[in-house]
């Protein structure tokens, strides 16, 4: 069960971080603030290092792990794109950047909860994950 939960739990955080790294990609060229810009590059590091440490956990467990859903992605693409094609602001972005922040909080803290066998290793990439987004919320805050 433990191994099971691991690896289950192992898969959303993959998922999640690179769908993040997929959302800031998304915008990262539209920044107009040097600030915003900094926050998105920070945070999108800070995913990229946690994707390498689940990556080799994954592979521990002979895992490819997980893609995002191409549904929730497609959706997000469309929305990313609608929203600046309205409105091509930092604003915008601030917003759905946050919009996607909160979803993967969410998210995340269900599957810690649906997945509590997992072993403590993994419960703290997640938690990890988790603050990395709640963060980033935070931090952009100012370009709402």
């Amino acid at each position: 069960m433990v191994e099971q939960d691991t690896i289950k739990l192992l898969r959303e955080c993959d998922a999640g971080v690179k769908m993040g790294v997929a959302s800031i990609d998304d915008v990262l060229d539209q920044v107009h603030s040097h600030d915003l810009e900094q926050y998105l590059t920070r945070c999108k590091k800070e995913h990229e290092k946690l994707e390498q440490e689940i990556q080799t956990l994954l592979e521990k467990y002979h895992d490819d792990g997980k893609k995002p859903n191409p549904i929730a992605k497609g959706m997000s693409w469309i929305k990313t794109n609608m929203k600046m094609g309205m409105n091509n602001s930092d604003q915008t972005i601030a917003d759905l950047m946050t919009d996607g922040c909160n979803m993967g909080v969410k998210s995340l803290n269900q599957y810690l909860n649906q997945y509590e066998a997992a072993d403590e290793i993994s419960k703290d990439i997640a938690k990890r994950l988790i603050h990395l987004e709640e963060q980033l919320a935070v931090d952009i805050r100012k370009f709402l």
